[in-house]
């Protein structure tokens, strides 16, 4: 036990649970918003399903690429683990600190302020901001209460969000009014794939992907992380590339592109073909439900990066304090102040535009590592390698280094994502500044 904690986590997560924390961490808004952002610049139902099966394809091979470091490496904290270890403490507390302030905090204020707009647009008596502070105040309180019961809830809200999915994939392909759009290549597509467009729409896309690293953050509590590690991340990231595939593919064959380009609320539009006149306020409760496990799942792992920072640097100790249960209460009530600060004065684009070049970065960097850390240390023990090596992460590697070129390089992302990279300046900035930190590798 390190300094600073209190009472060692159990390792009672289950691979179902762990399983379900990837799915949700996944699921969440991006999937109703994205296609907006894409239909404008990729015309064609080839590229559209293109860019969406390449970032399933990226996610995976990103998934086992973290499968091996989370079993070499079995500690709590994602990145901030991954990076400290194979390069240096500076470099993990970097991706740590971005991941602590706004890599969770944000995604949940961006979870539950539409949760709050859905269900009030529903309930039109309801104040939207109430609702959004409520469910994040009920899935903090049930996570703080008991481990158990916050498995049983990840489990439930997750389930019931897969199956919300599944009926509106299924009601779609049975709609009778579709649109004239084929998914089969046309010529004007071998220039769409690979332009810029491309590669700015795989951004939106590599948004609602982005949690498919999610059980690497609690390894510590996991039930054989050995074996629960690589099953959960390529379950849960498989399942939601199907997922991802069959929802964008009835979208668009019961919604007009025009109605959705540059639209953010492209789910309602759509609910309104699929389901009929009364399809908006079904798709607002399919999707407010549906949200409700996205905010659980990531107020849940996020405070276990914060604590094991903690660990580690004696000006965050306090962070790692862990009550009887293995709870970390202190960083989970820090997150829940973040958050809800954040739902006071955040709007979902801006977000998603400063927090995803600094996740994609720090992604880029660890899959990076999987090839470092084998060449630094040959023996040390691997439980599980990564399937397809060198391929699968080599893979992963291109993609996201041609993603992150064209968001630098593109006028509209590039104002943000250079935030991005200050906010991973000033986090470098504040760990040589820090006193008592932790060398040790």
């Amino acid at each position: 036990m390190r300094p600073g904690s209190s009472a060692a986590p159990a390792r009672n997560i289950s691979l179902f649970t762990a399983t379900c924390i990837v799915i949700a961490n996944m699921i969440g808004t991006g999937i109703f918003t994205s296609l907006g952002f894409q239909v404008g610049d990729l015309p064609t139902g080839f590229s559209i399903m293109a860019v969406w099966a390449l970032g399933g394809i990226c996610a995976l091979c990103g998934a086992l690429s973290y499968a091996e470091l989370g079993a070499a490496l079995p500690r709590s904290g994602g990145e901030y683990n991954f990076l400290r270890e194979i390069y240096h403490p500076a470099v993990g507390f970097v991706a740590g600190w971005i991941s602590a302030t706004v890599g969770f905090a944000a995604p949940v204020a961006i979870a539950a302020i539409p949760f709050g707009t859905y269900f009030a647009g529903v309930f039109p008596g309801l104040n939207p901001l109430f609702l959004a502070l409520g469910v994040v105040w009920v899935t903090t309180f049930v996570l703080l209460w008991d481990i158990k019961v916050g498995s049983g809830f990840q489990n439930a809200s997750t389930i019931l969000k897969v199956m919300l999915i599944l009926i509106i994939i299924a009601a779609g392909f049975y709609a009778k009014g579709t649109q004239p759009i084929s998914f089969l290549p046309v010529k004007v597509d071998r220039t769409l794939i690979g332009s810029a467009s491309f590669a700015v729409s795989l951004y939106w896309v590599m948004y609602a992907y982005s949690g498919w690293n999610a059980s690497t953050y609690i390894v510590g509590e996991l039930r054989s992380p050995a074996r629960t590690i690589p099953f959960s991340l390529g379950i849960g990231t498989l399942a939601v590339s199907a997922l991802y595939l069959g929802i964008n593919a009835v979208f668009l064959r019961t919604t007009p592109a025009a109605e959705m380009a540059g639209k953010q609320e492209v789910g309602l539009i759509a609910g309104e073909h699929i389901f009929g006149a009364a399809g908006g306020k079904v798709m607002a409760i399919f999707i407010a439900l549906g949200l409700v496990s996205a905010v659980s799942a990531m107020m849940w792992i996020g405070p276990r990066v914060t604590m094991t920072m903690g660990e580690d640097l004696g000006a965050l100790s306090w962070l790692a304090q862990r009550n009887r249960r293995g709870i970390p209460v202190r960083a989970t009530l820090l997150q829940f102040a973040i958050v809800n600060l954040l739902i006071l004065v955040t709007t979902f684009q801006k977000v998603v535009n400063y927090v995803q070049f600094s996740l994609a970065l720090s992604s880029t960097l660890t899959v990076l590592g999987v090839f470092i850390l084998r060449w630094r240390r040959p023996d040390l023990p691997r439980p599980y390698r990564t399937w397809g090596y060198p391929i699968t992460p080599a893979v992963f590697l291109a993609v996201s280094i041609w993603m992150l070129w064209h968001l630098i390089e593109n006028g509209s992302t590039r104002g943000p994502s250079l935030w991005g990279l200050a906010t991973a300046a000033l986090g470098l900035l504040i760990y040589y500044l820090s006193p008592g930190k932790s060398q040790s590798r």
